[in-house]
């Protein structure tokens, strides 16, 4: 028997992606799929590329019903303020917002700028970014979602956080280049065409929340992110300015990438001497779950720079969501992700 699974705020890109995904998961079925202003209507009126798989209506958020597996695709904080609701109709929990990524309600509060609504549990959620709670997500009942651009600075900066290699006294500086998608399906005035078309706009120079999931995963606590919009729909492009702790070569660098990457299906090391795709892009990594890393080093300043490519709707949403699923359930943990992008795109 399939497992059933369900997604509330299904209408929005994420719960879209999320339902291209479990659509063509070979062990899971889609039960429900939540929307209040769509209920009534096909899932393809919306999600145009879901046209002649799916004959699924969308439903009202009042007719939730149980199932295996729920995923939580809301606006940020509604989750938390009504998870009570959600606890009891499923038996594994994936809330793909930024809810319940953050262990300590002090450290919310002062990125989020308010009092979680739900402290209690965050405990009992396991950070849903596999390469860093892999083990723990096998036990899991509950995972909490990842921020793209998070993602995208910690598979940077973990193979040299790991390796012991990162000054810790020195400031390591993050630069996120984002697509548009970021912004979420909701128009406003800054994603009206004439204004974003074009734009290589500073988003967030200074203070950007998901600083707080780095220094989580992480462990550094001298990060300082800037997040620029570029002319991109998908990806974010994280490129982190590292000082070592002690003078490095390129075959210790390519030590610590290789035992970083060597058992994770979705991390691949990108560094080529030739060729216009030496270094993480990406464009080519449109639609699938892999995160692209690479590095140069400046060995006369001790300064390496990491990179780390990703589709913010997949790697940093709703595929690390299906691959927590996966983990979560004892299924293989490449279950559904398998497309490995396009080119040319």
């Amino acid at each position: 028997m399939s497992i059933r699974v369900s997604v509330v705020g299904a209408s929005g890109y994420v719960g879209g992606e999320l339902l291209r995904l479990l659509l063509w998961h070979p062990a899971v079925e889609v039960a429900q799929a939540t929307s209040g202003r769509n209920a009534g209507r096909y899932l393809y009126q919306v999600h145009p590329n879901l046209r002649g798989r799916t004959s699924l209506q969308f439903v009202h958020p009042d007719r939730l019903a149980p199932c295996d597996v729920l995923f939580l695709a809301l606006p940020h904080g509604e989750a938390a303020r009504s998870f009570a609701r959600y606890e009891g109709l499923a038996g594994r929990i994936i809330d793909c917002s930024a809810d319940f990524r953050l262990r300590d309600p002090a450290t919310y509060a002062r990125w989020y700028g308010e009092e979680h609504p739900a402290p209690g549990w965050l405990e009992r959620f396991v950070y849903g970014l596999p390469e860093v709670s892999r083990a723990a997500l096998r036990e899991a009942r509950y995972a909490s979602g990842v921020g793209c651009n998070a993602t995208a600075t910690n598979l940077a900066l973990l193979p040299l956080v790991r390796a012991e290699l990162v000054d810790p006294h020195r400031p390591v500086i993050v630069e996120v280049k984002v697509g548009s998608s970021e912004g979420g399906a909701s128009a406003s005035e800054s994603s009206h065409h004439p204004e974003r078309a074009g734009a290589v706009r500073s988003f967030a120079p200074v203070g950007h929340r998901h600083t707080a999931e780095v220094e989580q995963v992480t462990g550094l606590r001298n990060v300082h992110m800037s997040i620029t919009s570029v002319e991109l729909v998908r990806g974010a492009l994280a490129t982190a300015h590292v000082f070592t702790a002690r003078p490095v070569t390129e075959k210790d660098l390519w030590q610590a990438y290789r035992a970083f990457a060597r058992d994770e299906p979705f991390v691949r090391i990108v560094k080529e001497r030739q060729g216009i795709y030496r270094f993480p892009e990406p464009k080519i990594l449109a639609g699938s779950n892999y995160a692209d890393i690479g590095f140069a080093l400046d060995a006369s300043t001790g300064r390496v720079v990491s990179i780390c490519a990703l589709d913010n709707l997949m790697k940093g949403a709703a595929g690390s969501a299906v691959q927590c699923m996966n983990l979560m359930l004892g299924l293989d943990e490449t279950a559904g992700l398998e497309f490995p992008g396009l080119h040319p795109v």
